[in-house]
């Protein structure tokens, strides 16, 4: 079961850099901040990249304008993740959606993709523009090459469905659903996260990957200090955001050394 999953989604990174909105929000153009940022991160090696905002169910224009700005500098680089949010990934044309475990079902959130993915409109236009066409964006037109584009890349991809899980139960529920990887965590303490569940340990990453066969993210406190003992627990890639922030290009060659 463990050689099947990791063979069916080779693209998890044993670095997952999540780009955490509120990090950024106080600089005078945020959304090109975070664009400045993922460009560190890409051009330094990482493959794929979150985008979170828990500021989103306030600011939901923001942060779609902040995935559609990501999608166009990941696109062909690097594979773009979106935290809680379906539509917004879908509206982005992202790679998949992480959930967690207040938010929509892996099993709701995969008919939608499934139900998308086969739409008559969304055959002909591709997602992002039979989005925007149901939004009323102006100035699209059918038939616009981004919309052949992303049919074309439709047609061989498939959008993953991550989950967060935060103690054995959890993780075992998890295996049962239709998500391609599933995170545990937090890991260590961490402060990148309100009221965050109780510390889970390496123990838990050890646990965990007993649980289960799909690829395992680890987070939570996550350093290039000591995510050797995370992946030596277990896990097959580490979430981090604090530890990229302040030197990223640096911080992505040290956790790459490092996790190989």
């Amino acid at each position: 079961m463990t050689s099947f999953w990791r063979m069916a989604i080779p693209i998890l990174s044993r670095l997952y850099p999540i780009i955490d909105f509120s990090c950024f929000a106080a600089q005078a153009d945020p959304v090109w901040a975070v664009v400045r940022y993922a460009e560190e991160l890409i051009a330094a090696g990482a493959t794929l990249i979150q985008l979170r905002d828990k500021s989103q169910p306030e600011q939901p224009r923001r942060f779609l304008s902040c995935a559609r700005e990501l999608r166009r500098v990941t696109l062909g680089k690097a594979m773009l993740i979106i935290n809680d949010r379906v539509d917004i990934c879908l509206a982005a044309d992202a790679d998949g959606v992480h959930l967690g475990q207040d938010d929509l079902s892996p099993t709701a959130a995969r008919r939608i993709f499934d139900s998308v993915s086969s739409h008559p409109i969304a055959q002909s236009l591709g997602r992002p523009q039979l989005l925007r066409e149901r939004m009323g964006h102006p100035g699209e037109r059918i038939g616009h090459p981004e919309g052949i584009a992303v049919e074309e890349r439709d047609k061989t991809r498939k959008r993953l469905i991550g989950f967060s899980t935060h103690n054995l139960a959890q993780v075992r529920e998890a295996d049962t659903l239709p998500v391609d990887y599933i995170a545990i965590g937090p890991v260590f303490a961490t402060g990148s996260k309100m009221n965050p569940d109780p510390v889970v340990g390496l123990e838990g990453v050890r646990q965990a990957r007993l649980a289960t066969g799909k690829p395992l993210v680890a987070i939570g406190g996550i350093t290039r200090q000591n995510c050797r003992q995370v992946r030596d627990a277990g896990a097959d890639s580490v979430a981090v955001i604090s530890d990229l922030l302040e030197s990223p290009a640096k911080a992505v060659a040290a956790f790459l050394g490092v996790l190989g």
